[in-house]
C-alpha cells in the first residue's frame, strides 16, 4: 500500500469548508472523488487543517492510501483532469507510511489579508477583507507580540471547547502594510520605482503556530483590528489573553481574508 502526500492550493469561495458535510459542497468531496476516478478505488483523504466556508489554501497538506501503481507525475496531472478549475494539485510526493498530514505536521503558517481602503475593488471581495477606516498596523503588530509564545487561547475560540485542550504555542506573529502591482491599471507591467509609489492599501497578519483553535486566526486579527483604530491598546490584547475569555476579545473576521499558506513536517 502507497502513501501519497498532496500539496494542494483552492480559491475556498464556493466551498462550505475542507470537510464532507451534509449542507453543502466540500474540497474534501472534491478531491476524494477525483482520487476514485483516478484510481478506481476509493480512498478516504487525511488533511493538515479542516479550513472552513470561504477560507482558502495556497499550501494545504493531505494523504490518502492507494494500491495503485501510478507515478507521482501522472498522479498530479491525472488528479487535476477530474478536479475543478478551484482546487489546484501544486505537488504530489510518495511518502513513509508513518506520515500522517493532520499528526504530523509540527507548525501551521496562516495569513489574513485586509483591504484597507475606503474604495474597494469589486474582484478582490472573496479573497480579501474589507475594511475601510484607518487602521494603525505598528500598533497591531506590537499588540501581536503580547501572543508570542505558549498559551491558553481560549479567548480565541469560538464554541470552546473543540479540543481537548486550548493551549497552543505561537511562534510567530507580524503585521505589515503592503502594497501590490494595479493588474487592472492600464499599465502592462510597472517598473521598481512605480511599485514604490503605490498606496499601501494592504495588510497582512501572519501566524505562525504549532496548532490552531476554530476561527483562531480570524478571532485573532479582530482583536487587532480594536487595536489598529485606536479602541484598545496594545496591552489590553495580554488582559484579554489572561482572561480566557471569548467575549472580551474582538468579533471574528471574516472568513475570505484568511489562507493556509504553509504546513511545516519534520525533516
Amino acid at each position: 500500500m502507497r502513501n501519497i502526500k498532496l500539496t494542494l492550493a483552492y480559491d475556498g469561495s464556493e466551498y462550505a469548508g475542507w470537510q464532507v458535510q451534509p449542507n453543502g459542497h466540500s474540497v474534501q468531496a472534491c478531491v476524494e472523488a477525483a482520487i476514485e476516478k483516478l484510481t478506481q478505488q476509493r480512498s478516504g483523504v487525511l488533511v493538515a487543517g479542516r479550513t472552513d466556508a470561504g477560507v482558502h489554501a495556497l499550501g494545504q497538506v493531505a494523504n490518502f492510501q492507494t494500491e495503485s501503481a501510478i507515478p507521482c507525475q501522472n498522479i498530479q496531472s491525472g488528479l487535476q483532469r477530474f478536479l475543478p478549475d478551484n482546487i489546484c494539485v501544486r505537488e504530489v510526493e510518495e511518502v513513509a507510511e508513518s506520515f500522517h498530514a493532520t499528526y504530523s505536521a509540527v507548525q501551521k503558517r496562516y495569513r489574513y489579508v485586509i483591504h484597507n481602503t475606503a474604495v474597494g475593488y469589486p474582484f478582490l471581495k472573496r479573497y480579501v477583507s474589507e475594511f475601510g477606516r484607518p487602521l494603525d498596523e505598528t500598533r497591531m503588530h506590537a499588540a501581536g507580540q503580547l501572543l508570542l509564545g505558549k498559551h491558553d487561547f481560549r479567548c480565541f475560540e469560538s464554541h470552546f471547547p473543540n479540543k481537548a485542550t486550548s493551549v497552543r504555542t505561537i511562534k510567530e506573529l507580524n503585521v505589515q502594510r503592503t502594497s501590490v502591482w494595479p493588474v487592472w491599471g492600464v499599465k502592462a507591467c510597472l517598473s521598481a520605482s512605480d511599485v514604490s509609489s503605490l498606496a499601501a492599501e494592504f495588510i497582512t497578519v501572519d501566524i505562525v503556530a504549532d496548532g490552531f483553535l476554530y476561527n483562531m486566526v480570524r478571532a485573532i486579527v479582530g482583536t487587532l483590528i480594536e487595536v489598529g483604530v485606536g479602541r484598545w491598546s496594545p496591552e489590553e490584547v495580554q488582559n484579554i489573553l489572561t482572561s480566557m475569555d471569548r467575549s472580551r476579545a474582538g468579533a471574528t473576521a471574516p472568513a475570505c481574508g484568511l489562507y493556509l499558506v504553509q504546513v511545516d513536517y519534520p525533516g
